[in-house]
């Protein structure tokens, strides 16, 4: 390896993982909504573009989120066991009936063939969504990477509905982006889809064949 490319690896190791933004204010948008409005909007944007949206209760959600990964016959589901999610799933998941619940702490690269080709689909938080754009905002850490998002064939998010904005502006302001973000955020508006080979819309080229959001409305 080249001293220019030692020296770049080397800035990015040791670089801050948050960093300052700002705002154009003149980049705004006048649309207001209801939350139940936002909720709606998600949904039918989310759903236009082959996403399956679950509207559910907050007591409710593990539950549709068991039927869920019964009728996609799972074999196996990654998650943040020290993650946001991670108490809740661990606490509940004890039917015998339910695939096994796979979590990891060892570097990416320890276990890499069997995220490609061994992980039926990943559970992740949500950091929050756009409803005007359906989106989501999917914000990694060290317990919940990026690739539970970006790998697997199917990317289960759970998203709050408080945590629901009406658009990417609202969520910058209301998330307090101006005080730091970590390296990556995502912004996720439907599974992974391509059509640059002869124009032919084909899904899970980059990513998940199916991206599946169980929207806790509380």
């Amino acid at each position: 390896m080249s001293n220019a490319r030692e020296r770049i690896f080397r800035r990015l190791q040791q670089a801050e993982t948050g960093i300052q933004i700002d705002y154009d204010s003149t980049f705004t948008t006048n649309i207001e909504m209801t939350k139940a409005e936002r909720i709606a909007h998600f949904c039918e944007r989310m759903t236009s573009v082959s996403a399956e949206v679950h509207v559910t209760a907050k007591d409710q959600w593990l539950t549709k989120l068991k039927g869920i990964v019964k009728e996609k016959q799972l074999n196996n589901l990654l998650y943040a066991a020290e993650g946001p999610l991670g108490d809740a799933l661990t606490a509940t998941w004890t039917d015998e009936d339910l695939p096994p619940l796979i979590s990891k702490s060892a570097d990416i690269d320890e276990w890499k063939d069997e995220l490609f080709f061994g992980i039926d689909a990943a559970i992740t938080s949500s950091r929050a969504g756009i409803a005007e754009t359906g989106t989501l905002v999917i914000w990694p850490t060290e317990q919940e990477p990026r690739t539970y998002s970006l790998v697997p064939p199917i990317h289960i998010a759970v998203l709050y509905s408080d945590r629901l904005y009406t658009s990417f502006e609202e969520t910058i302001k209301k998330e307090q982006w101006r005080g730091g973000m970590p390296s990556n955020v995502l912004l996720i508006s439907g599974p992974s889809k391509s059509a640059d080979i002869e124009q032919t819309l084909a899904y899970g080229v980059h990513g998940p064949t199916e991206l599946i959001v169980l929207l806790i409305s509380e």
